[in-house]
């Protein structure tokens, strides 16, 4: 029984070295985080536990970090890094190159393949730099903010890139690195100026814009790699599948976030003030 059991892991582990050897990109495999799926797993299983359960026990007795500075200069930090991810994207192969309907994937060591699978690395590492919101969250004692759609979010984006930069570093899947960097650019400068003072408050009446942006990222995405699937094109159909799949999922929490923060509070807002026989004011429209 017992070498039936060495017998079957064996073949498992034979199994999985094929795989790898089979379908991860040589050029990438050096690459830091790049050996395997192990210095992730271990990431992210420790950012898990940290924001859930570590992390807020060694807050309970302790008065929240403020991390004004820290944080400024962290949004500053991931906008430029975004506008840097935006920019190799394109220059690497959305800006002319790449075919929206259907692009494999350069395996070659082409310039530019070269430099768009450089870009989906930067763009990995971006992801596990991300996790810092969560963990800043938690320092400050953030808790209510760190919601299922937070930790999913984040936990799934550097699955996602780590597998793009593992086996796809380039073509079709690439353009969601561009048009979720753009959104960056943008979600990251509001968190800039929130993080600026109570002072700056009257800056950020396009809150929820931010989040129109988000759920229309996720249509645009889930369309790209839907398409894709019913077409001849030489990229593997099983990713577009997942991509798809989990653009699909960001699209619904996020618009039940959505919901639940704008629409359902307009509307109580509106009747509350309808049954006290006022018209709301402008500003009221626009919290």
């Amino acid at each position: 029984m017992n070498g039936a059991n060495l017998g079957y892991n064996m073949s498992i582990v034979d199994s999985y070295k094929r795989f790898m050897e089979r379908n991860s990109d040589p050029r990438t495999e050096n690459w830091w985080m790049m050996s395997g799926p192990g210095p992730l797993i271990t990431l992210l299983a420790s950012y898990l536990y940290f924001c859930t359960s570590m992390g807020p026990r060694y807050m309970r007795d302790r008065k929240p970090y403020s991390l004004k500075n820290t944080i400024v200069l962290y949004n500053i930090s991931q906008i430029l890094m975004s506008v840097f991810l935006v920019y190799e994207g394109s220059v690497a192969g959305w800006w002319n190159d790449y075919n929206f309907s259907c692009q494999p994937v350069d395996y070659s060591d082409n310039p530019k393949a070269n430099r768009m699978a450089a870009a989906v690395w930067w763009y990995f590492f971006a992801k596990i730099v991300e996790l810092l919101d969560t963990v800043f969250f938690v320092l400050r004692k953030k808790n209510r903010q760190i919601s299922f759609l937070h930790l999913y979010h984040h936990t799934m984006m550097p699955i996602c890139a780590w597998i793009g930069c593992k086996f796809l570093p380039g073509g079709h899947g690439t353009l969601l690195g561009v048009i979720n960097s753009f959104i960056h650019v943008i979600m990251y400068t509001y968190y800039l100026i929130s993080g600026l003072g109570p002072q700056y408050q009257k800056l950020l009446w396009w809150k929820s814009h931010v989040t129109t942006l988000q759920l229309i990222q996720f249509v645009i995405i889930f369309y790209h790699n839907f398409t894709v699937m019913f077409c001849d094109c030489n990229y593997p159909k099983f990713i577009n599948f997942l991509l798809s799949l989990n653009s699909g999922m960001f699209l619904y929490m996020f618009g039940n976030f959505y919901y639940r923060n704008y629409i359902k509070v307009d509307k109580r807002q509106t009747t509350t003030t309808m049954a006290n026989g006022t018209v709301p004011s402008e500003k009221a429209k626009e919290s």
